[in-house]
């Protein structure tokens, strides 16, 4: 068993004050810190092998391509792809999204098809199916919920058929906390000749992801969610479907030949990344990749798990104070939305800051979501491995702290 109590030194960031107490960050759904490991990997390729990938014979050049395609391979690996052409460098998951709707969308969806995919999407996982049903004439339709976060899934049943053209579903809600059976969606989707496609920001940095056994055509995900750098992310998608489809960037690095008036692509993957690649993103994000796995993805989920077990209950003890997604803890991921009768959201979250707890208020990129539920907004305390029991417990003394200044509708 891998000891947690230890993982906290090797996160600089951390060990800090803010305004006058010890931090305690639970802002991890919207980017996670980074360990020494991935920030020394980062300087050391600027430091040392600082050079262009793939063109360059000279030995930085081939230092530099050895460890960005390795680190391709670290990704294939981390999510069981089969093969390394398979695997996507982009800037993170909106991009990978965006490009699917670019690319496969404009070839293969036609007027009057239909687009799947839920409430709870996140933004990114919302707006490219929107703009491409406007581009298309297709129709986009949307999964309900339980009052829990769970799919209604004899309502997908009927909304998954012979006019769907894609399903796209978060694996993890961002706001709700909750798992999707994608297995079972991506079954329906194929019963159907649609395809799945998967946006991974929330289920990949703390849980096992095999891309093969969800039986997903594409699956999306950002590093900067996972301990890795901002700027890079990755899009997996199943070799058939990406030899179909076309580079929605163009330039440098993709091309095989060109002639004046037209040109032609290298192989896969290459024929997606176009111009000079977020190579030190890529590296350092391999080195975060060795990093969980070292901690174990198993292990890093069971201590998630141990914590919501432990804050959750006693969130729900808080009277006036409402979690949503599910209420058992086993069945809720560390991302835990709520709010506090009569306080807006954005002055809990002050309040809390003011305690040295970083938590997110607002829509969480999720506004049809709020909608939804009726809700203007939500305060949002995510969890990672680093953080600890003594951590939930500055965060519920931080709530009753601020429940108690509001009682009387202090500002």
């Amino acid at each position: 068993m891998f000891d947690f109590s230890k993982v906290r030194e090797d996160f600089p960031v951390l060990f800090q004050e803010v305004n006058d107490e010890p931090l305690v960050y639970l802002d991890n759904a919207a980017t996670t810190q980074k360990p020494k490991q991935v920030l020394e990997a980062l300087n050391y390729y600027y430091e040392n092998d600082n050079a262009n990938v793939h063109r360059g014979v000279h030995t930085l050049a081939e230092r530099a391509t050895e460890k960005y395609e390795g680190a391709r391979e670290k990704v294939r690996a981390f999510i069981n792809a089969k093969e390394t052409a398979e695997v996507l460098f982009t800037r993170g998951t909106t991009t990978g999204l965006n490009w699917l709707a670019r690319s496969y969308g404009d070839a293969f969806v036609k007027e009057g098809d239909e687009i799947v995919i839920s409430f709870m999407e996140h933004h990114s996982n919302i707006i490219p199916w929107q703009q491409l049903a406007d581009r298309k004439g297709a129709k986009l339709r949307y999964l309900s919920m339980n009052e829990e976060g769970f799919l209604d899934m004899e309502e997908a049943k009927q909304v998954i058929n012979e006019k769907t053209a894609i399903v796209s579903i978060a694996h993890v809600s961002n706001v709700l906390g909750v798992i999707n059976p994608i297995n079972e969606l991506a079954e329906l989707a194929h019963a159907n000749q649609a395809i799945m496609i998967v946006d991974g920001a929330q289920s990949t940095p703390h849980m096992q992801v095999d891309v093969q056994a969800l039986d997903c055509d594409f699956f999306a995900f950002s590093g900067h969610k996972m301990c890795g750098p901002t700027g890079i992310g990755v899009l997996y998608g199943k070799r058939p479907l990406l030899e179909q489809m076309e580079p929605v960037e163009f330039g440098g690095e993709m091309i095989d030949f060109v002639n004046l008036y037209d040109s032609t692509w290298k192989e896969l993957p290459w024929k997606f990344e176009a111009g000079t690649p977020n190579i030190a993103g890529a590296i350092a994000l391999g080195a975060a990749i060795d990093y969980l796995n070292a901690i174990g993805m198993d292990a890093i989920h069971q201590h998630e798990q141990e914590l919501v077990a432990y804050v959750l209950p006693k969130l729900q003890a808080i009277e006036g104070l409402t979690v949503y997604g599910p209420q058992d803890p086993q069945n809720h991921t560390g991302v835990l939305a709520f709010n506090l009768d009569k306080v807006h959201p954005h002055d809990v979250a002050t309040a809390l800051d003011m305690e040295g707890v970083a938590v997110r208020a607002g829509h969480h990129c999720a506004q049809p979501l709020m909608k939804y539920l009726n809700l203007p907004a939500t305060a949002r305390a995510s969890f990672y491995f680093y953080n600890t029991k003594a951590d939930a417990d500055r965060l519920i003394f931080a709530l009753k702290a601020t429940k108690e200044f509001f009682k009387d509708g202090a500002i």
